[in-house]
């Protein structure tokens, strides 16, 4: 049986869902004023993961993922650029599409943006303004009242008193509470602005999920999802909001995925270690960015260095290597490899003991390739599908270890082979020892058998 690690409860879980048979599930998203970075890959292949093994297990799976397409860092980027806001975060939205789909990440089910949920995020704020959880400052913004929650600090497992002693918020004097949070701002001259009962402004970051959560999924859903350093303040005002605007529980699972570390250090702007996805993807194959990143466990920290890129690479050229020759077959149902696999996954979707259940696969592979080539074939099949349940091995196996099919050096590569096969079967060896020195400085290996010279990328 699946169980979750929930962060609400800090252990794992069995997984029954609300309604039997259903998921519905909602994952934090970008703020779109830059390009998408490795700890936005982390979370979304992650969660990709999660949506494909729970579809794999037979669930129907309502997955959500948010856009916030207004807020400060998105009017400052714009005002800077001297372009208007909404193609700012057009265009930002579109690279992570791009981006996304190269990484082999599935489109969410409904990709909603914050400005067209403005009127459900006006409504919760009045209703939490009847309620007493909001008041409006001197200042005209309206606020989260968090002394009126009596559970706010839950997702954080800590009290209020705990958060007030340990906040880094200075005191504002609009605010009753350094921790009471905006859920509506009055608009500065010039800035984006909607029309409200509280004077023309924009909504405050955290109003947006709740809003859009009860539309899409309702007042009580399955899992709630996004990166460890969204847990606190941001999914805890969340849950605030929405609890006691609805008056119902908000998500049962609460899944946090692991930071980012470059070089064992955290990622940052200001460190100068901080990596986009276009800018690795101009250095790696997809894929081998996408198994890097779904290669650790979600929850653990993973660390981003151009060893652990050498290494995903490494692990991808066996996986093909593997599958080299292979027709494509039906896999047998409910093998003792699957069996395994789903016990891996599980177990809170731990993707590295799946992983080593394909690496057993390939060993075997190879192990009976000559002795029973029927049982190689079906174990192939077998690899296949499962690492598709990881979204991985869905590329032509001479494809992927060629290079692509757009590899520039293709056709020189081709030729040296032809050349170098020309000079062994007129026994030059020294002239076929010197094009496989060529083609070795090129990155290629090449291997020869019975049937000829196969080739691949290093």
């Amino acid at each position: 049986m699946l169980e979750i690690h929930n962060s609400l409860t800090k252990k794992k879980e069995p997984f029954y869902p609300i309604e039997p048979g259903k998921v519905r599930m909602y994952v934090c998203g970008l703020t779109a004023y830059d390009y998408t970075h490795i700890g936005h890959g982390r979370t979304w292949s992650a969660f990709d993961v999660v949506v494909r093994y729970l579809r794999y297990s037979g669930y129907d799976v309502t997955y959500i993922r948010n856009f916030t397409d207004i807020d400060d860092k998105i009017i400052q980027r714009a005002n800077e650029n001297g372009e208007p806001y909404h193609e700012l975060t057009a265009r930002f939205i579109q690279a992570m599409h791009e981006d996304m789909a190269a990484l082999g990440v599935l489109p969410p089910d409904e990709e909603p943006l914050a400005t067209e949920y403005i009127q459900q995020m006006l409504d919760m704020i009045k209703i939490l303004l009847e309620k007493n959880h909001a008041y409006i400052g001197s200042n005209g913004d309206v606020y989260y009242r968090v002394n009126s929650f009596a559970e706010y600090g839950k997702l954080a497992h800590k009290t209020l008193s705990d958060l007030q002693a340990g906040a880094r918020v200075s005191i504002v004097e609009d605010k009753e509470n350094p921790l009471d949070f905006v859920l509506w701002k009055q608009a500065k001259p010039g800035e984006p602005h909607w029309e409200s009962p509280w004077g023309k402004g924009r909504p405050g970051w955290h109003i947006e999920c709740s809003a859009m959560t009860k539309h899409c999924l309702g007042d009580h859903f399955d899992i709630h999802g996004g990166g460890g350093d969204l847990k606190f303040p941001h999914h805890e005002n969340e849950i605030a909001q929405s609890e006691a605007a609805n008056e119902s529980k908000f998500a049962n699972y609460w899944i946090h995925t692991g930071m980012v570390n470059v070089n064992q250090e955290k990622m940052s702007k200001s460190l100068g270690n901080f990596f986009t996805i276009r800018e690795v993807l101009a250095e790696y194959r997809p894929e081998v960015i996408r198994y890097f990143l779904i290669s650790s466990h979600y929850r653990s920290p993973v660390n981003y260095s151009q060893e652990s890129l050498e290494l995903a690479t490494s692990a991808l050229n066996r996986f093909y290597t593997s599958l080299r020759g292979m027709p494509e077959v039906a896999a047998p149902a409910d093998s003792v490899y699957e069996q395994r696999f789903k016990e891996a996954m599980d177990d809170d979707f731990n993707t590295p003991i799946a992983l080593a259940v394909l690496f057993d696969l390939v060993h075997d592979i190879n192990r009976d390739r000559d002795q029973d080539e029927h049982y190689a074939i079906e174990l192939a099949a077998i690899l296949r599908k499962l690492a598709g349940v990881l979204g991985l091995l869905q590329d032509d196996p001479e494809s992927f270890l060629r290079g692509g099919d757009n590899d520039s050096q293709r056709q020189q590569i081709e030729d040296l082979i032809e050349a170098r096969t020309a000079a062994r079967e007129s026994k030059n060896w020294a002239e076929a020892d010197r094009i496989r020195k060529e083609l070795s400085a090129l990155g290629v290996i090449i291997e020869d058998s019975a049937q000829g010279t196969s080739w691949r990328r290093g």
